[in-house]
């Protein structure tokens, strides 16, 4: 795979004029664009077509993938009502959360499956990046927070799902739990030279691929950037080195 192309930009903003100025700018540069809840709760399926093109591709006219992060947790058939109509935005990948439990992740898995070969890659979220093992614990949570990811992460492939996302510390795990396969998604990337912000679970990018990352979420070392086009190059060239 190319490295530009596993580069997910999270465009972490509610400004829908700054959302597709970024995309545009960072078209071809980057594998694809991250809109979540503070983006969708704004603006809704709406705002995210006029960020994405809608359904004929990105602002540039060219395919903007997209992964619509919107992490369901819900009874099942909530859950898979939500997926069947974020469904209609094309989205390369939909996510739901992995401690939602069996019932929920095989209503979701299947509601995806609906769409055919045009199904969007479905993944369960595992361990959010902001925690750590005390933080765990003070929800009742008694496993480190390594062992919790790799537990959701087979527990998210028994039920169909297409992989997780996890921290880059979680990387190699998943793999020897659950096969080669099976996609890891990973935010809590920061390369050298940026911030680390408010998440704790960290690696570079450069590191975060070679322990198997599939696809790296990159925000703000991109977007935070004064020139994000060439934070994003800068990235892509560590990738390839």
């Amino acid at each position: 795979m190319d490295p530009r192309k596993r580069i997910l930009v999270a465009l972490d903003t509610t400004d829908v004029d700054h959302a597709k100025a970024l995309a545009l700018m960072l078209s071809g540069h980057v594998g694809g664009i991250k809109l979540g809840k503070e983006f969708f709760t704004a603006h809704g399926p709406q705002g995210v077509r006029e960020v994405t093109g809608g359904l004929t591709g990105g602002p540039t006219g060219e395919e903007q993938p997209l992964f619509l992060d919107l992490k369901f947790h819900d009874i099942p058939n909530t859950v898979a009502g939500a997926l069947r109509s974020a469904m209609a935005l094309k989205p390369l990948i939909l996510n739901v959360h992995a401690s939602g439990g069996v019932a929920m992740m095989k209503a979701a898995a299947a509601a995806v499956a609906e769409a055919g070969a045009e199904r969007p890659m479905l993944i369960g979220v595992t361990v959010l990046t902001s925690l750590g093992d005390e933080d765990l614990a003070d929800i009742g949570v008694p496993a480190s927070a390594a062992d919790q990811v790799v537990r959701l992460a087979k527990l998210a492939q028994g039920c169909g799902l297409d992989g997780v996302v996890c921290s880059p510390r979680e990387i190699e795990l998943v793999r020897d739990a659950c096969g080669a396969d099976f996609k890891t998604v990973v935010p809590g990337i920061r390369p050298e030279w940026a911030a680390a912000g408010d998440q704790k679970r960290i690696m570079t990018p450069r590191q975060a691929v070679d322990a198997g990352a599939d696809y790296l979420v990159i925000g703000r070392a991109i977007t935070g950037s004064d020139d994000p086009i060439a934070a994003a190059k800068r990235i892509g060239e560590e990738l390839q080195s």
